[in-house]
């Protein structure tokens, strides 16, 4: 099920863009509440095409999805620690993807955010895009109370980096293609962490995962999608500021 504004987009404005200068539209966010993963892979998919023939602007996805786990193109599935029953018995499907990294936990009360995002378009780097990234998940931990901060060869966001226990709040995993961006990040609001038992976090025997809730002191507090959006709305307005672009507000995705 697709947004229309994402379809209906006006696109004059935006094929006859010369890559040769840099682009200086909007990125437009839009809110599309809980979705399949499958779903929303399929939007970006295509959205990334439309952006890559320059029909639309850059866009950021901001989104919850069901429980699922996804692999790297490259990634080693040992690092699924449950058997293919236990998913199947859970309603957990594992699906391999085209991003960089490796096993990746999605599930309701955690954040999913992909930038579509014409690089070549934009003079931006692919390393200045994951910093951007991993930098606006820091300021959206901040902005609920949690010191988080990156770590070195180990792309996402961390807390307590440098302590005895270092734990994952933010996983990061991007694809590139005819210079666009898509994937990207998932950062831990409050989902149920147990179910990151089911594998070795990006691939990271005995790595701990947590999330805001429980750095925050809300340890039993249960997946929520209004956390979840109030965290988007933090992440979209930092990521826009990171990539110097205007951010075009945060639009609702309808059926």
């Amino acid at each position: 099920m697709d947004a229309p504004h994402l379809i209906d987009q006006p696109a004059q404005a935006w094929k006859r863009a010369p890559i040769e200068g840099p682009e200086t539209g909007p990125l437009v966010a839009t809110w599309l509440g809980r979705r399949p993963y499958r779903e929303a892979w399929a939007l970006q998919k295509r959205l990334a095409a439309e952006r890559a023939d320059g029909r639309i602007p850059d866009q950021l996805l901001l989104l919850e999805h069901d429980r699922v786990l996804t692999l790297g193109r490259q990634a080693d599935p040992s690092h699924v620690l449950a058997s293919a029953s236990d998913l199947a018995a859970r309603g957990i499907e594992l699906i391999r993807v085209e991003r960089g990294g490796e096993v990746t936990y999605h599930g309701p009360g955690q954040l999913v955010a992909y930038p579509i995002v014409a690089l070549s378009r934009r003079r931006l780097m692919v390393r200045p895009l994951v910093r951007a990234l991993e930098a606006a998940m820091i300021e959206t931990c901040a902005a609920f109370g949690v010191a988080a901060a990156p770590r070195d060869g180990q792309p996402g966001c961390w807390v307590d980096v440098d302590g005895a226990a270092p734990r994952k709040i933010g996983a990061l995993g991007i694809r590139i293609e005819r210079g666009v961006s898509y994937h990207g990040i998932a950062l831990n609001v409050d989902p149920d962490l147990s179910d990151f038992d089911l594998i070795d976090a990006c691939g990271m025997p005995g790595v701990l995962s947590t999330s805001i809730a429980v750095e925050a002191g809300r340890a039993a507090e249960r997946p929520s999608t209004d956390a979840v959006r109030r965290a988007a709305d933090a992440f979209a307005t930092a990521f826009a500021t990171r990539i110097g672009v205007e951010l075009a507000g945060i639009t609702l995705g309808t059926d």
